[in-house]
């Protein structure tokens, strides 16, 4: 017998379009069914394999050339815009000066958006978001993985002097770990993760009766202040400095989780 949960909410869930009232219900049913959390790691498993296969091709260089030459002798081949607008230039009473108006506003127009593109696209790649919505999704996977039974920690301590020497020799970089135990955030363990195709460090946080993941790992692109967002109910918060990239994710509201941010960041 099927779940309905399966069908009415699952893939609402997956995509993150249910509020945040029920994905917290969703989220609570996956505790006591087996079947809607094996349909929602199969499909979670599929989807990440359908971005890391990234299964587009590139065309040819010359299919340009190709199109032009395919392009009736009449049309102008230096503004597609401009042959479309020819038709309605030659069939209006319009003169030829008012006619090389409009192409050139068209012109214009064209090169406006080109611009605006190109400052959109600069801000989307300055600050990773091009690729983050991906790369979010995935930390989110990894952080609900976690809270599974058996799934939290691969070594369990509160000692950060127990949990850095444990990464040594399981990851190539110097794991930062603290303790924030006084300020309210104390370390539970670490364990190790794979993150788009590659191993990460992974340090868990308490708060109350939350889990807090931190995802870690080498970065040589420049520091990036933390920006905040949110996917299928759970907070994030990411990060660059001093050559590290880092990603909080949890349930916990997001000012408790920016206080995290703020010690780890320190």
């Amino acid at each position: 017998m099927t779940c309905e949960l399966n069908t009415t909410s699952l893939h609402g869930y997956l995509d993150g379009e249910l509020d945040a009232v029920r994905a917290a219900e969703f989220e609570h049913h996956l505790e006591s069914c087996a079947e809607c959390l094996a349909e929602l790691e199969a499909q979670e498993s599929l989807r990440t394999s359908l971005q890391q296969a990234q299964l587009r091709e590139r065309a040819p260089l010359d299919l340009r050339k190709k199109i032009l030459q395919s392009l009736p002798k009449s049309a102008p081949s230096r503004f597609a815009l401009g042959a479309a607008w020819r038709p309605w230039s030659q069939a209006s009473s319009q003169s030829s000066g008012q006619s090389l108006f409009w192409q050139g506003l068209a012109v214009a127009a064209l090169v406006l958006l080109a611009v605006s593109f190109l400052g959109w696209w600069l801000v989307l790649d300055r600050h990773g978001l091009s690729s983050e919505r991906g790369l979010s999704a995935e930390i989110v996977d990894a952080h609900v993985r976690s809270l599974q039974p058996g799934h939290l920690s691969d070594v369990i301590s509160t000692d950060q002097h127990t949990v850095k020497p444990w990464f040594n020799g399981k990851v190539d970089f110097a794991v930062p770990v603290r303790d924030f135990a006084d300020e309210g955030f104390p370390l539970q363990g670490g364990r190790l993760e794979v993150i788009n195709g590659k191993t990460v460090a992974a340090l868990i946080y308490g708060r109350r009766k939350h889990e807090v993941n931190l995802f870690v790992w080498p970065e040589t692109t420049a520091d990036e202040k933390a920006v905040a967002s949110s996917v299928r109910g759970y907070n994030l918060i990411c990060w660059r400095k001093a050559g590290m990239e880092y990603w909080l994710a949890s349930d916990l509201a997001l000012p408790d989780l920016e206080v995290l941010q703020h010690l780890l960041a320190q």
